[in-house]
């Protein structure tokens, strides 16, 4: 069986809302996501010797224990009699930016694992181990427009959302470890009420609806996020000072933020002019909406 490529897009945030914080102390979300059209590569080769191989320009960026090596980790566990051989990550995306790189790489390897002769167990529960990589992998593994809830780990297709040209933007500046768990604690949500419901997925037909839909819920954590990662505020008012930007947001708990353009040309001319002013910044244009998963 020869290498298996598959794409791991960026996950945006459109929206997030954290209604509060649980009783397991866990928060609460409904967010509005979207994958982008950028996104770093994944190569699997049943046949090669087992490891992992990270290149990319964001390569020297990871620490710690890789989040694929736990992934090869439990696909091992749930089918020891499975070869997934060696995995290649071209890394393209910034390391914790708030636009799930490392939950996108994992829900690839997951996506590929499956078509592996001898994977095609029904007794392996994908979604399980999707879960216990992460609240961002059950998403990353879907490549299309979601409504999430609970902790994340509640995902439900929205069909028809609009694409979106945009671009992406990260001011590439030192973020704590614990950055996650930094912003939920400045953010000091309230506790939920025994009587909360998750709300809805929206429906949402057209670009304008989508737009207005966006600019009402917004990101909770943005002013959180600014706080353990000032840069932010640089970025979003570097968007916001854009010619023909229509919104502009943080996506997640940042730093990654986003903005929206009318077309892919208005997207491009923003990219070249954060690039001019800003040529530390990692920027680039992208389309949110579906993305392609098999590359």
């Amino acid at each position: 069986m020869t290498a298996i490529r598959e794409f791991a897009p960026a996950k945006v945030n459109l929206t997030l809302e954290v209604p509060g914080s649980r009783a397991d102390g866990m928060h609460e979300v409904a967010s509005l996501v979207a994958f982008a059209s950028a996104g770093d590569e994944l190569s699997l080769d049943p046949a090669g010797g087992p490891g992992i191989e990270v290149t990319g320009p964001f390569a020297d960026k990871l620490t710690g224990t890789n989040i694929l090596a736990r992934a090869v980790m439990l696909v091992g566990e749930q089918l020891p009699g499975l070869t997934l051989g060696s995995v290649k990550l071209q890394k393209a995306l910034p390391v914790a930016a708030g636009i799930g790189g490392g939950s996108a790489d994992a829900a690839a390897l997951l996506r590929v694992a499956q078509r592996i002769p001898g994977a095609q167990s029904s007794d392996v529960d994908w979604l399980s181990i999707a879960r216990s990589l992460g609240a961002d992998v059950p998403a990353c593994m879907e490549c299309r427009p979601l409504w999430m809830t609970g902790t994340g780990h509640n995902v439900e297709p929205v069909a028809e959302l609009p694409v979106l040209d945009a671009i992406l933007v990260n001011p590439l500046a030192a973020v704590p470890d614990d950055k996650t768990a930094q912003v939920y604690r400045a953010l000091g949500a309230a506790t939920l009420g025994a009587d909360y419901v998750a709300p809805s997925a929206p429906k949402l037909t057209n670009r304008l609806e989508l737009l207005d839909f966006m600019r009402a819920r917004g990101n909770h954590l943005a002013t959180a996020a600014e706080t353990v990662v000032p840069d932010i505020g640089a970025v979003l008012g570097a968007l916001r000072a854009l010619p023909n930007v229509e919104y502009a947001a943080v996506s997640g708990g940042g730093p990654t933020c986003f903005g929206i353009f009318q077309d892919r040309r208005a997207a491009e001319a923003a990219v070249r002019e954060i690039a001019a002013r800003r040529p530390n910044w990692w920027a680039v244009a992208a389309t949110l909406g579906s993305a392609r998963c098999a590359a």
